[in-house]
């Protein structure tokens, strides 16, 4: 059998960092019709490259499928629209965000965040692929486009003047199918003085 390989650099991926067998997938909820059928059940196998240091696992879904009816939505926690909050106002103040600006998040969700920059005058635009979750964003006011950022839409977006003076990713990279060309759409996206933001909350807690 061959190795799967790196989703960053695509070295074959022959060492195992932790493998806890199999599992559902995360989220996907079992709906009453089908309460007596199987689950569908993959690898929880995590494997790290020897050339790049990447820890992941294999992608066995498609993106559509994950995100075709997501399940969380950012605003359920009280404790993370705080930390929100907290968050645009520390961004504003730092880099002198107002209504000329510009913020876009990717993966937006419901648009926990982007409403806070918007509150305070500020332009938003989130990218979120999960069409339901990007409607409660849209109901709250928040512009949203239901799309996978990639190259592609940070060109399209540049080219359509939605150059952005800050751009937020908050725990998306795990979850891209692409990440190479993912993070090739920051570069167009962003004006030439414009920052990108990355994190990562379970390194929060």
């Amino acid at each position: 059998m061959n190795a799967p390989r790196c989703r960053f650099c695509d070295h074959p991926l022959t060492h195992t960092f932790c493998d806890l067998g199999m599992s559902p997938l995360s989220n996907a909820y079992v709906r009453p019709e089908r309460a007596r059928a199987m689950e569908p059940f993959w690898p929880l196998h995590a494997r790290v490259c020897e050339r790049c240091w990447l820890v992941q696992l294999e992608a066995f879904e498609s993106p559509q499928a994950i995100f075709g009816d997501y399940a969380y939505f950012s605003s359920y926690s009280a404790s993370w629209l705080e930390h929100a909050r907290r968050y645009c106002e520390a961004m504003r103040a730092r880099f002198g965000l107002g209504a000329h600006s510009r913020v876009v998040e990717l993966a937006s969700n419901d648009g926990y965040l982007l409403q806070y920059f918007r509150d305070a005058g500020v332009q938003v635009l989130g990218i979120e692929p999960a069409a339901n979750v990007a409607q409660a964003a849209i109901a709250r006011g928040v512009p949203t486009r239901v799309e996978f950022f990639g190259a592609a839409i940070g060109r399209t977006l540049a080219a359509e003047g939605c150059s952005a003076d800050l751009v937020v990713a908050n725990n998306v990279f795990a979850h891209v199918p692409d990440i190479n060309d993912f993070a090739a759409g920051f570069a167009p996206l962003l004006r030439p003085d414009g920052v990108l933001t990355l994190e990562f909350p379970h390194l929060l807690e």
